[in-house]
């Protein structure tokens, strides 16, 4: 149950073959950067990229200090191993060539 003056978020972080969910309380006047900081002191995930990644609300890029709703799923980005545009470009050059 929720504190009066506090918002609940979801933290979200994905690996390849793992997702985790965490979700926090914040005060009511917390930021990205606020939720994060929470999410890092009950997880046990060292290797995610807390201090350097993008971050997100809903899949939208957002700032660390923009301030969130209660309800938000606050998402951390990895970065992606190649752009996946690129990658179609080079399997549609790959396919015409073998036509």
């Amino acid at each position: 149950m929720k504190s009066k003056g506090s918002k609940r978020c979801v933290v979200a972080f994905a690996l390849r073959d793992r997702q985790y969910l965490w979700t926090v309380e914040i005060p009511s006047n917390g930021t990205i950067g606020d939720a994060l900081t929470a999410a890092r002191e009950i997880a046990n995930l060292p290797e995610a990229p807390w201090d350097s990644a993008p971050v997100g609300v809903y899949g939208e890029l957002r700032q660390r200090s923009e301030r969130v709703a209660d309800g938000d799923r606050v998402e951390l980005y990895r970065p992606l191993s190649a752009d996946p545009r690129q990658r179609r470009r080079e399997r549609v050059q790959v396919a015409r060539k073998r036509t």
